[in-house]
């Protein structure tokens, strides 16, 4: 995957249904979708990332912080080159984390809030 692209990760109940809906209603291309409850769509320079709420790590997984659900944890997602050197770089900026480093299905990531509370996810494809 190329660093070029800057994400929008969904939460759906279906990713299933989701892809149908956007590669069918709307010209997005599906790029993977290596497990169930995740996929990756792509339109021009668009990637939207779609998970479903799962126990199989990843955007959709239940964490300490709650189960994700449409709507509430949608966020922009940015691809780093070395995840845990930006974990500890924020958090000496005192960046608020609404969770730990998880590893998911196509790499690991992170979600920090703004000073709105809004999320931005650091992700680190493998």
């Amino acid at each position: 995957m190329s660093g070029e692209f800057a994400s929008v990760r969904y939460i759906v109940d279906d990713v299933d249904a989701a892809i149908a809906f956007y590669a069918g209603q709307l010209g997005f291309d599906v790029v993977m979708h290596p497990a169930p409850p995740f996929a990756i769509l792509q339109r021009s320079a668009l990637r939207l990332l779609l998970s479903a709420p799962s126990g199989q790590g990843g955007g959709g997984q239940v964490t300490e912080a709650g189960r994700p659900e449409p709507g509430g944890w949608n966020r922009i997602s940015l691809i780093v080159e070395d995840l845990d050197a930006e974990i500890e770089r924020l958090r000496g900026a005192g960046v608020a984390f609404r969770t730990d480093r998880i590893q998911g299905v196509g790499g690991a990531q992170v979600l920090v809030a703004d000073p709105a509370g809004n999320l931005v996810e650091l992700f680190q494809p493998q």
